[in-house]
């Protein structure tokens, strides 16, 4: 039986090739310079862990958990927030810089598998990262994992999410300071006010209705349900919207590269 080809006359077999030379390259990239891309965020954890740990006897409980419990779960979706978004935000554009990118869009690979390619590289850092800093946060607090299936479905949802989020960022971004900006301004504010550090139960009336509106409370909820067993938000919202997002920037990435936006201009 003949190998089925697809439109751009490239087999299964080969776009898997591609595939997987595209994710080796990522994995390279980011063991080449481990000591920026995995070293900082097990020490930046380490630091949150030593400070909040000192307060915790002040501060108590939270949600009848132990607070350096409580915020463990929160500080390791982080990580994997900001090394995915990262990664892939810094790989994509300096392909477009460097113009090698453009020898892939003009090869028969599918744009999904370029897509597919650079999203698995921000995944394999945030799990990587995500990892680590589990291990430093078991250093510091009790923590079991109590939903294992909830844990790996968020990370993964998450994970995706803000890698695709961060192709998207370097496929806009015009020079280098542009890839910063998204970060500093919207992603930053956005994970510190996602209830990584509190319970949104205790906001005010407003505040907690405008926190809904945060996406990423609900992944950091989900995380925080799957790790210890508590969370502020209703889970299935959780998984609806995680699952969404992740096709819409998924979609969002195709018709970008597609029309060539930040590529051919």
């Amino acid at each position: 039986m003949a190998e089925q080809v697809s439109a751009g006359g490239m087999t299964a077999w080969e776009q898997a090739i591609g595939l997987s030379t595209i994710l080796r390259k990522e994995a390279r990239r980011i063991l080449r310079i481990w000591v920026q891309t995995i070293v900082p965020p097990a020490i930046t954890m380490s630091l949150y862990f030593i400070i909040f740990g000192q307060l915790r006897e002040r501060i108590g409980s939270m949600s009848g958990f132990d607070y350096t419990q409580f915020i463990a779960p929160g500080l390791i979706l982080m990580s994997v927030i900001t090394n995915s978004y990262g990664n892939v935000v810094s790989s994509f554009f300096s392909a477009k810089f460097q113009r090698h990118l453009e020898e892939m869009l003009v090869s028969p690979l599918p744009n999904y598998i370029i897509i597919l390619g650079h999203a698995a590289g921000g995944v394999m850092r945030g799990l990587i990262v995500g990892v680590i800093v589990t291990t430093v946060a078991m250093g510091f607090t009790d923590l079991e994992i109590r939903y294992p299936l909830i844990v790996v479905f968020t990370l993964f949802c998450t994970a995706i999410t803000f890698s695709l989020g961060g192709m998207i960022n370097a496929i806009f971004a015009r020079k280098f300071d542009d890839v910063s900006l998204i970060p500093a301004f919207v992603l930053t504010p956005l994970t510190y006010l996602g209830g990584v550090f509190y319970s949104v139960d205790l906001l005010p009336g407003i505040w907690r209705t405008l926190s809904l509106f945060n996406p990423i409370l609900y992944m950091i909820n989900a995380f925080r349900y799957g790790m210890i067993g508590t969370t502020d938000v209703d889970l299935n919202t959780a998984f609806v919207m995680m699952g969404v997002f992740v096709f819409v920037l998924f979609g969002v990435c195709a018709v970008l590269i597609r029309k060539g936006v930040g590529i051919r201009e």
